[in-house]
């Protein structure tokens, strides 16, 4: 036999504000019971590392933060890749694609192979960017205004009006309906994400996600359309049903034609009443629930590995209406010396970290 498949992913925390990166590994291990798992992590202590029986990987290392900026995090994937040969590299954070994207280069010619979109998409379709692609391309967006300092804050709330959205360049999204919450949200947004920020109309209706994943080409290879039945204080999608929305489905190859993108992406919609719908975000990975389409026979992250290595392509079942998930929180079981170990050693290659009863086999 040969040496099993090695993927790296990123992103595995699954507690509050849910990360992808759990969900792809638990998608492909599902799928390939043998594949090795590298967890690239930026804190010892997100969730999905003690997660034995779901998400388990095989190895974890620590990474520098995405705004240590393109060469730590080269040097860093050098020294990993010498350790673990690395086959796929599958990023699932916003934060650090545009530094992947500047190193993607190099990953291929270690070995490492890697689907990202180009830069220039990538730009795109950033938050800040998405009302200009709106307008040149027809479509619906809510309105938006680009806060670079907080002395603008009070011109841009009285063209919008409250309440409003205000929202980070990369994460979170808080409805705030005074003064005094928009400076305290806009303190804490750029503190944590950095500028600018984004101050968004505040639009009513249903949440609706297409989860899918593009060819070189700029075609859907696959995608399955949701629509939100719970969420959270900052917007995530805690429950969803599948929807059949043929216009959802045009909207979506439409986008993704136009940005000429590659690879993973969820793109979020928001449909009011007497409105078409309004695109609200496009996201460049897959979102955290990607692993309730695997479950139910259109396997994404499975298929990314697929292309990325050259192997037969795995059939990709449509998701059919009315198919729905809830997110479960349960409590995992970790060691304070496997905690330690990783926190000092910035690593731990031989296995995920122990719970209790197995620490000092």
């Amino acid at each position: 036999m040969g040496r099993a498949i090695t993927v790296a992913v990123t992103g595995l925390h699954r507690g509050d504000n849910p990360q992808p990166g759990a969900a792809v590994a638990r998608s492909l291990r599902r799928a390939i019971p043998d594949i090795r798992i590298v967890a690239l992590s930026y804190d010892p202590l997100e969730s999905a590392l003690y997660s034995h029986d779901l998400d388990r990987v095989d190895s974890t290392y620590l990474m520098p933060y995405p705004g240590k900026g393109p060469q730590q995090l080269r040097e860093r994937l050098t020294y990993v890749h010498g350790r673990e040969r690395l086959d796929v590299l599958i990023p699932c954070l916003d934060s650090e694609l545009a530094n992947f994207i500047e190193i993607q280069p190099e990953l291929e010619r270690q070995g490492t192979a890697v689907m990202l979109p180009s830069r220039e998409a990538f730009e795109r379709r950033a938050k800040e960017h998405l009302p200009e692609f709106c307008e040149q391309h027809g479509l619906s967006a809510p309105r938006t205004l680009v806060v670079n300092d907080a002395s603008q804050l009070t011109q841009c709330a009285n063209e919008i009006g409250y309440p409003l959205y205000i929202k980070g360049k990369f994460y979170e999204a808080w409805l705030v309906y005074t003064a005094v919450e928009l400076r305290e949200k806009f303190e804490s947004l750029a503190r944590t994400w950095g500028l600018p920020v984004l101050v968004q109309e505040a639009l009513i209706g249903e949440e609706f996600d297409v989860l899918g994943l593009a060819d070189s080409a700029g075609g859907i290879v696959g995608q399955c359309a949701i629509r939100k039945l719970l969420r959270t204080a900052t917007g995530k999608g805690f429950g969803g049903i599948v929807v059949n929305d043929p216009a959802l489905d045009l909207m979506s190859a439409r986008i993704i034609r136009q940005l000429d993108w590659r690879g993973p992406f969820e793109i979020e919609f928001l449909k009011s009443p007497g409105r078409p719908h309004v695109l609200f975000e496009i996201n460049p990975r897959f979102p955290a629930w990607v692993d309730f389409p695997s479950q139910i026979g259109c396997n994404l992250p499975l298929r990314l590995v697929d292309m990325l290595l050259g192997r037969s392509p795995t059939k990709l079942e449509r998701c059919d209406a009315g198919q729905m998930f809830i997110r479960h929180s349960v409590d995992l079981v970790g060691d304070m010396a496997e905690l330690a170990k990783l926190s000092v050693d910035g690593e731990y290659p031989d296995g995920t970290l122990a719970p209790t009863a197995e620490v000092g086999k």
